[in-house]
């Protein structure tokens, strides 16, 4: 399937964000935002222990309190019918989380919510919540990746076996090889928007809900499934989403919880985590032990590449990511075998992270990798070019479209790469070190399924819909511009719809697939659309009459003939001449059998200039060079905030974040945004988001591959290789601390 065409030789207008005026006004409604008529306010009782039974709840002060409508626990808490399968409580709801909340008195993890309190105002809930008492029968707990070690087990399925392409541990042979083992610690998702849910229930078999979601429909999905209501009885609304990473990309317990106290109480219920609620219940990046093995000849190509994994899953709850994944497909190697495994732990599951997998294993084999070039004394891109893969080695397939090495000049010119002495601890500003460093990434660039709905209004302006959400990059700016083109009209004519279950079903937003899914459906919708327009300005009596479709010209709101632009009619008239009032088309879109043909991923380099000061060990970013190979750019300026966004988050990960546990307890000591560092505006460098912008001939209509992932795969290891060549310390478990370089 040939596409890309109609899109290769525009370069995409540079839009500001359609919904940009009400987002910095506060016109944005987010879902805590929603105030109903008798709106009452929940608050959730968490587990002060890590593993055991409730013995106990005492919930009479809590309900006895003023304002204080319901306490809701295991041992009161209504029938969930989806919990209630065949007598098998390990069976989740499909989509949602597994762990089912009020259901028992096992506890699973520290800050497991074990009770919700219902008020008629915040603060009284919160009051009520302290008067709940709990007595416990507590058992021994786990919490440790390194102590648990030896626990360690393949998850299931065939995919997670063993894999080995050649000789296993064939580095050990080489003559030139390296070992190292790299940590990177807890992440947690910490969006400026909390979790927020709010549920209201019309009758006992239609619900509505407000919530912090990545999918209105999968949340959708979960909550029918948990409480067996037909589709269209569950409506559910994200009208804007304050930032999520990965956190909203499933429904978690709360949400269930609050649905629940609504149908409860009969009366909106409205639940918004904490901040240090956000720690334990919307999921995390897990711990991660890695070790490489690589084995080069003294040129530098590489003979044997071993990459093994340990991470950490709950004990309810088999959670797995693709963090080895990286090393199978990165680089030219005949001989190359991964190990994953992972250890379950009283700990709430983790879940997908900015990157997700690709971005922790990328960590890893980067910094091997730039461990291996200094083994050689060979430059560190040098090095990536000579093992450059030309085909998928392990499907052994022609790629899409690759432009890594293209990726790998343009960033080294930017950053002033010749100018860097290759010798670390050899470059000084002053008082501070200084150092460059890169590291590379790919992410598989996948299309999904989504559906569309076109409306041409009689003033000609076109309306689209689509049920998805937008947690940040700005997918309504992407689709209006998408739209834009394809049909030929005037950005400021089109609006986008979203964020609402009702409409046709669009895709959760995650792993990079959203404008690819969503906007090839915005594509074919327009294309349909333009097709209905064209059986009706072609009637007779048209200045078109008789005209063929491959004949019409469709541009800035007119229908011309391509052979006379002086017959032309304008888009409102179209329906002005038929006696419409609008004109709808939806449209279905999915890929085809590209996938089976070819071998589809977005690629990246990070190029990082830091200086450390000698005497504190203080890193401070210089100078940030991050280049994209992700198709077509369908629209430069969120396209380069979606590179500066996985760029900012990615210096979290190298400098700063780390989810400190208290193992005796089971629990996060710094689960509050003042002892759990995210980088803040001081922290950003000078970012310079930069581009490939070649179509993609197969993945889709518009040639425009995933971009948001690939913002953070492989930066953390640019930064961790930047201070090694600064300070010759390498720093081999994130974050890289100033205690860790004085040390």
């Amino acid at each position: 399937m040939a596409t890309g065409k109609f899109f290769e030789d525009q370069q995409g207008e540079a839009l500001d964000r359609v919904d940009g005026r009400q987002k910095v006004t506060g016109a944005a409604k987010y879902s805590a935002d929603n105030v109903l008529p008798g709106l009452t306010y929940a608050v959730l009782v968490e587990s002060t222990i890590a593993k055991g039974q409730i013995n106990n709840i005492d919930t009479k002060k809590a309900e006895g309190a003023p304002g204080v409508l319901a306490v809701i626990y295991h041992g009161n808490a209504p029938t969930i019918p989806g919990y209630q399968t065949g007598g098998n409580p390990a069976k989740p709801p499909t989509g949602g989380e597994p762990f089912r909340v009020f259901q028992n008195a096992r506890i699973y993890f520290a800050g497991q919510p074990i009770a919700i309190v219902i008020a008629d105002t915040y603060e009284r809930a919160i009051h009520a919540a302290t008067l709940v008492k709990t007595a416990y029968n507590r058992d021994e707990h786990q919490t440790s990746v390194e102590a648990n070690k030896d626990k360690a087990a393949l998850p299931k399925g065939p995919r997670y076996a063993d894999y080995v392409r050649g000789e296993a541990d064939a580095y050990k042979n080489a003559a030139i090889k390296i070992e190292a083992e790299y940590i990177i610690p807890v992440e947690v998702h910490n969006p400026m928007e909390l979790h927020a849910t709010t549920a209201f229930w019309d009758g006992e078999d239609k619900v509505t809900v407000y919530d912090k979601t990545q999918g209105v429909k999968s949340t959708q999905r979960s909550i029918m499934d948990a409480f067996k209501l037909k589709e269209q009885n569950v409506q559910v609304n994200a009208d804007f989403v304050g930032g999520a990473f990965g956190s909203g990309l499933r429904t978690w317990p709360h949400v269930i919880a609050a649905v629940l106290a609504a149908k409860k109480i009969n009366k909106p219920v409205k639940l918004v985590l904490t901040r240090s609620q956000m720690f334990t219940m919307v999921g995390y990046r897990p711990y991660s032990w890695q070790k490489i093995g690589l084995g080069a000849t003294p040129g530098g190509k590489l003979t044997g590449l071993t990459h093994e994994a340990i991470s950490e899953t709950s004990t309810y709850e088999e959670f797995t990511d693709r963090t080895v994944d990286i090393s199978k497909v990165m680089y030219a190697c005949a001989n190359v075998n991964t190990r994953y495994k992972i250890i379950a732990l009283d700990k709430s599951t983790p879940t997908w992270m900015r990157g997700p997998g690709e971005a922790t294993g990328a960590y890893a084999l980067e910094c091997a990798m730039d461990e291996l070039s200094y083994a050689l004394n060979i430059d560190p891109i040098e090095l990536r070019i000579k093992n450059y893969a030309d085909v998928d080695p392990v499907r052994n397939l022609p790629w899409s479209s690759k432009y890594l090495k293209e990726c790998y000049q343009k960033g080294a010119e930017a950053i002033g790469w010749d100018k860097r002495n290759p010798r670390p601890n050899a470059m000084h500003e002053g008082e501070w070190q200084l150092g460059f460093g890169m590291g590379a990434g790919n992410f598989s660039a996948n299309r999904g399924r989504a559906s569309v709905k076109a409306i041409l209004l009689a003033n000609g302006s076109l309306v689209l819909q689509s049920a998805v959400s937008d947690s940040g990059p700005g997918t309504a700016t992407s689709m209006t511009g998408i739209a834009s083109e394809a049909f030929g009209l005037s950005p400021d004519k089109i609006a986008f719809e979203l964020g609402d279950s009702s409409l046709p079903p669009g895709p959760t937003q995650g792993g990079s697939t959203t404008t690819s899914t969503l906007g090839s459906a915005v594509h074919d919708v327009c294309v349909a659309l333009q097709q209905k327009m064209a059986e009706l300005v072609t009637a007779p009596g048209s200045v078109l009459k008789d005209a063929k479709l491959e004949n019409l010209h469709f541009a800035k709101g007119f229908i011309t003939l391509k052979t006379d632009a002086s017959k032309r009619v304008a888009y409102a008239d179209v329906l002005k001449q038929t006696g419409l009032s609008e004109l709808e088309v939806t449209k279905d879109s999915q890929a085809g059998d590209e996938r089976n043909k070819y071998s589809i991923y977005s690629f990246a380099v990070h190029f990082v200039q830091v200086q450390v000061h000698r005497a504190t060990g203080i890193v401070r970013i210089k100078k940030v060079v991050t280049v994209a190979d992700a198709g077509k750019i369908i629209n430069e300026k969120t396209a380069a905030s979606q590179l500066m966004g996985g760029v900012v988050s990615g210096i979290g990960m190298a400098l700063m974040e780390d989810g400190e546990l208290d193992h005796r307890f089971g629990r996060f000591v710094n689960n509050n945004l003042a002892d759990y560092h995210v980088p803040v505006s001081a922290d950003a460098p000078h970012i310079e988001a930069l581009f490939i912008d070649k179509p993609d001939p197969f993945i889709n209509p518009m040639g425009s591959k995933g971009l948001g992932e690939i913002a953070n795969v492989g930066f953390a290891a640019a930064v961790a290789n930047a201070v090694y060549h600064a300070t010759g310390k390498r720093i081999r478990a994130l974050p890289i601390t100033p205690d860790k370089l004085l040390g």
